[in-house]
């Protein structure tokens, strides 16, 4: 199937201010765009990208003062099959783990091992391991957390969530990352797209979703402690720690987001 991503976002700034922008749909895709992801600025800026350090292509903008538009419109080849399921997969020893995952082990900004290693291992510690042992974190997750966007806020951490019990997709992803972080199984945090295929109404405003992946076996399996089933059209953007490695926009001054909208739709007959 072919689906249509895209956003546009408007900021007002009182001065120019430069940004960071992650946004661009994951190289890993690549082979998978009909229409590639441009951004497109209004009025018509300077853009430079770079690749981070976890491999997320990022652009570089100085929005000037006044209003300005940042939109991109793909098409992109999906193969409209659900998320992955593999429950014979085990846990892998951390002394037989992949140099590249052990990062991916540590605490983060949003994602804080050292608060919830006690919970963790009293509540999972004697239950089964490997791919059970996620898939008991994400239920847990799922059920502990009440999702709401009047719960959205940017500064709240794995343990705030766990907590206060409240959050939206990236507060399921980083309570889930941190406790099989905890059980010593490398998570990671993913960003993209995720629109309502498959799923029944009624659907909630659109939005980038949040998810993350953890490492068994001999690869990464994605995980949504938020939806809690496997899903279609899942459009990978960028991949971190958490959400502070993968900020859709990182602003360096005063501004105002007045505008933000996202699509992620099935393209009849694609």
């Amino acid at each position: 199937m072919q689906l249509r991503v895209g956003f546009e976002m408007v900021y007002e700034c009182p001065q120019p201010t430069p940004m960071i922008l992650a946004l661009a749909i994951h190289y890993s895709r690549a082979s998978d765009m009909v229409r590639a992801d441009h951004l497109v600025t209004h009025p018509a800026l300077p853009i430079t990208t770079y690749r981070d350090l976890f491999g997320n292509w990022c652009s570089r903008i100085t929005a000037p003062a006044g209003r300005t538009v940042i939109t991109s419109d793909a098409l992109i080849n999906d193969s409209g099959q659900p998320d992955v399921v593999a429950p014979w997969v085990l846990q892998v020893p951390v002394e037989q783990l992949p140099e590249p995952t052990l990062v991916y082990l540590l605490a983060s900004r949003y994602c804080e091992t050292e608060l919830l290693s006690d919970f963790a291992w009293q509540r999972f510690g004697a239950g089964p391991t490997g791919w059970a042992r996620v898939q008991a974190v994400c239920d847990f997750v799922h059920k502990h957390i009440e999702f709401g966007y009047h719960n959205a806020r940017r500064t709240r951490t794995a343990f705030e969530a766990y907590n206060e019990g409240v959050g939206v997709c990236r507060d399921y992803a980083h309570l889930a990352i941190a406790l099989c972080r905890c059980l010593n199984i490398p998570a990671r945090y993913c960003t993209g797209y995720l629109g309502d295929y498959g799923t029944a109404p009624p659907y909630g405003p659109m939005d980038f979703a949040g998810w993350f992946e953890a490492y068994l076996g001999d690869r990464w399996y994605t995980f949504d402690a938020r939806n809690n089933t496997p899903r279609i059209g899942r459009v990978l953007i960028a991949r971190g720690r958490d959400a502070c490695d993968v900020a859709l926009s990182s602003t360096f001054g005063p501004n105002t987001l007045t505008g933000f909208k996202v699509w992620a739709d099935v393209v009849a007959g694609g």
